[in-house]
């Protein structure tokens, strides 16, 4: 919980200081003096409501994205020795961290990886490669379990979630403003939204969104 009213300050903050400093530069005026009829204060809020539900779907959706995308063999009954001793040292180290069990999965891959996610400490999904028990001895696989167990424990998911919130309110208000400004100063619409608003907005956004 203190994770989570920290950034949702942290979020509040940078909204505020955004507002502050274009008030500072008369940016508002700015815009309003070439006829950009723009709320700032307004588009910081839609920004925000925008890039934080986007970042907590797709959180509620993380286990079921990354078994279909990577493919994951969830071991829901163990099939051999590796599996076994898999889920085992899961279990033990989900115990020693207070947690709940994790799914525990295999993906084909030829290099060595492995991911924890899942919306909840208590309902999260842990994953490793092929490649990992091939090429790793059993205390190396047992230290990245360890590794991941301790993101599930932690909560670094929704930490990381948080943060994506942050970064996506600045995608999303940036690029509305240069979509707004573009549709009002280059091709001059007055009232409401051109299609140069929604295609300049989109293109920003997916830009905004890779630098990010």
């Amino acid at each position: 919980m203190f994770r989570i009213m920290m950034f949702l300050a942290t979020n509040i903050a940078v909204m505020a200081l955004i507002s502050l400093v274009f008030s500072l530069f008369g940016f508002q005026g700015l815009l309003a003096q070439n006829g950009v009829d723009l709320d700032l204060q307004a588009l910081l809020v839609y920004s925000a409501v925008i890039g934080f539900s986007g970042s907590f779907i797709s959180l509620l959706l993380s286990k079921f994205m990354a078994k279909r995308t990577m493919g994951v063999h969830v071991i829901e009954q163990p099939s051999n020795q590796t599996e076994r001793w898999l889920v085992q040292t899961v279990k033990l180290q989900a115990e020693r961290a207070n947690i709940g069990m994790p799914e525990v999965g295999i993906f084909q891959h030829p290099s060595p990886n492995a991911f924890a996610t899942g919306w909840n400490k208590n309902s999260a999904l842990v994953a490793v490669s092929t490649g990992l028990l091939e090429q790793m001895s059993q205390n190396e696989v047992e230290a990245v379990l360890a590794h991941e167990v301790s993101h599930v424990a932690n909560g670094d998911m929704v930490t990381l979630t948080l943060i994506q919130g942050v970064v996506n309110t600045f995608v999303v208000f940036l690029s509305r403003v240069i979509g707004h400004v573009v549709d009002r100063v280059v091709f001059k619409v007055e009232r409401g939204h051109g299609p140069a608003f929604w295609i300049v907005s989109m293109v920003a956004q997916i830009i905004l969104g890779i630098f990010a």
